[in-house]
């Protein structure tokens, strides 16, 4: 845990449950060893959506559907999700947990490499959360840049690696190292570009929010 763990565990216990087919996801997930967004990271996530009101929002990582039921909760009317998930035993559940919610008009799912799918997707995407494979977080923003407007909103999860990003190198456990490292790189990147303001928020295990500045706004 980033935060104090009593501070934590008090900011929990204030997050109010969702709808009962998202406990059941979130219940789920959570016996079957799932990772799903965290409680209090789930917050923010649905705040930033209620403040942006987005057209179109992507998902890099969809699970077994939690996060993308969580945010057809509020988003406004007329939204839709577009979600990937390259894993085909979680892509079959997800699908499942999407239809049972009744919201297949509204969520997209597409099975298959991340990478190969950013290359071809079509259109604007105004939010965008990534909670995939934390050691391509780099290539998954540069895909990601041409599909996100002015003002758009670009959230990651899991950024700060149960707080070890701030330890040695050598103190990871060697088969973790260049997750780490790639980690570090992305962080350095995104909180140093002029075309994209960014704060890292110690929220869950850590949540790096970038908002793609106008001209104006350099």
């Amino acid at each position: 845990m980033i935060v104090d763990e009593r501070i934590g565990a008090y900011l929990a216990l204030l997050n109010a449950d969702g709808p009962p087919f998202c406990e059941a996801v979130r219940k789920y997930a959570e016996a079957e060893g799932v990772p799903i967004v965290r409680r209090e990271a789930e917050s923010l996530l649905k705040t930033l959506i209620c403040i942006k009101k987005p057209r179109r929002i992507l998902e890099i990582g969809t699970a077994v559907g939690y996060s993308a039921l969580l945010m057809s909760e509020c988003m406004p009317p007329g939204c839709e999700i577009t979600t990937i998930e390259s894993y085909h035993k979680r892509v079959i559940c997800a699908r499942d947990n999407i239809k049972k919610a009744g919201k297949e008009d509204v969520i997209k799912l597409l099975e298959g490499d991340a990478l190969e799918i950013l290359e071809k997707l079509e259109g604007e995407f105004d939010f965008i959360f990534m909670d995939a494979a934390k050691g391509q977080y780099a290539e998954f923003f540069r895909l990601c840049e041409p599909l996100c407007p002015q003002g758009g909103i670009v959230v990651c999860d899991n950024v700060l690696q149960e707080g070890t990003l701030v330890h040695s190198r050598y103190l990871i456990n060697q088969r973790d190292r260049t997750i780490h490292s790639r980690m570090r790189e992305f962080l350095q990147d995104i909180t140093h570009r002029e075309d994209f303001t960014t704060t890292i928020l110690p929220v869950g295990d850590g949540m790096a929010v970038s908002v793609k500045m106008s001209p104006s706004c350099k």
